[in-house]
């Protein structure tokens, strides 16, 4: 299938204004297929092929309202996407051996360094942290299109026959012996968000993928890409993407405090709001499990180690057994 969306990126070069031999290159492959283009005197852009059926015209629309709007409004450095030949920002195509027309869209190619993870993350995640509350204090404040429509990213969408991902159980590794535990997680991750509740304080729009690996820094200047997941969610639930595959580390305890200190400034955060940061990274674990089971072939699955399931119930026993509380963002490491 691979092949047929490659194939696809260079058949479609065409539906833009990129002049002769624009090039086409795979960068990654995960929810999307994402190409380098290049032409004309070292120009280039980024072409994003989505996948068949996981989102709408309007809900790709309604992503680029926002990044336009956070660029403009927000003080948030974020890709602009490029207009096609016909004036329209995501094109549809479709060739011979693809399932289904696929929606793309050329952003502008955005200059900047992602952080190198095997280096010191500190200044990395308070960066992360400053930039995220300058995304949600704008989505706080914007006017969503009447036509707005984006996933919400909440445990029915997590769990159950609605998830966006998939189930949990077909995860790697998860054997019998884990399901009695990770029902648990999924539970009381449902009852306490429950009782969390949805206010505008805490609930709105937010990136809800916004790691390391879509953030891009240049000198003091901070960029933030890849928007593809963004959504309804809590507004600290981009912090529990942030740890994605770094949440029970020795350091995870001083990258939070990083974030934060980034973050806390620019936008308060309760006690009653902090203390859900550790229900939150369980929420996000069992979301990243069953994505790994329906996307073993994607870098970020590789990644993983197959006692990714034996990790998360270990952290588990711990969270389960602990009350929520502001003073322990991370009770599996202390």
């Amino acid at each position: 299938m691979l092949d047929r969306v490659c194939a696809l990126a260079r058949a479609s070069l065409s539906r833009w204004s990129l002049g002769e031999g624009a090039r086409v290159r795979l960068l990654n492959v995960s929810e999307n297929a994402t190409f380098l283009v290049e032409h004309g005197r070292g120009v280039r852009h980024v072409l994003r092929i989505h996948r068949g059926g996981y989102h709408s015209h309007a809900g790709i629309a309604s992503e680029l309202a926002w990044l336009d709007a956070l660029h403009d409004e927000g003080g948030v450095i974020t890709p602009r996407a490029h207009a096609g030949i016909d004036g329209e920002l995501i094109q549809q195509g479709t060739i011979d051996g693809l399932d289904t027309p696929r929606h793309m869209v050329l952003f502008d190619f955005i200059e900047g360094v992602e952080p190198d993870e095997s280096q010191d993350l500190i200044e990395p995640f308070r960066r992360l942290g400053e930039v995220s509350a300058r995304v949600h204090r704008h989505a706080e404040r914007w006017q969503r299109p009447s036509w707005f429509e984006r996933l919400v990213w909440v445990p029915e969408h997590v769990f159950g026959p609605d998830n966006y991902w998939g189930d949990w159980r077909e995860g790697p590794g998860v054997t019998a012996r884990h399901l009695p535990v990770l029902q648990r997680v999924e539970d009381e991750v449902i009852a306490r968000l429950q009782a969390h509740g949805r206010g505008g304080d805490r609930f709105g729009l937010a990136h809800c993928d916004l790691r390391l690996a879509n953030l891009l820094i240049v000198g003091e200047s901070t960029r933030v890409i890849d928007f593809d997941d963004c959504g309804l969610s809590w507004y600290l639930y981009d912090l529990a993407t942030a740890l994605t595959l770094i949440d029970n580390l020795p350091q995870t305890p001083d990258l939070i405090a990083a974030w934060l200190e980034g973050y806390m400034p620019l936008r308060a955060l309760p006690d009653e709001h902090l203390a859900m940061v550790p229900t939150l990274i369980m929420m996000r674990r069992m979301a990243i499990l069953a994505w790994m089971g329906t996307h073993p072939m994607t870098d970020l699955a590789r990644q993983s180690h197959s006692g990714f399931a034996d990790e998360t119930c270990a952290m588990a026993e711990v969270w389960l057994a602990r009350p929520s509380s502001a003073q322990h963002l991370v009770p599996w490491r202390t």
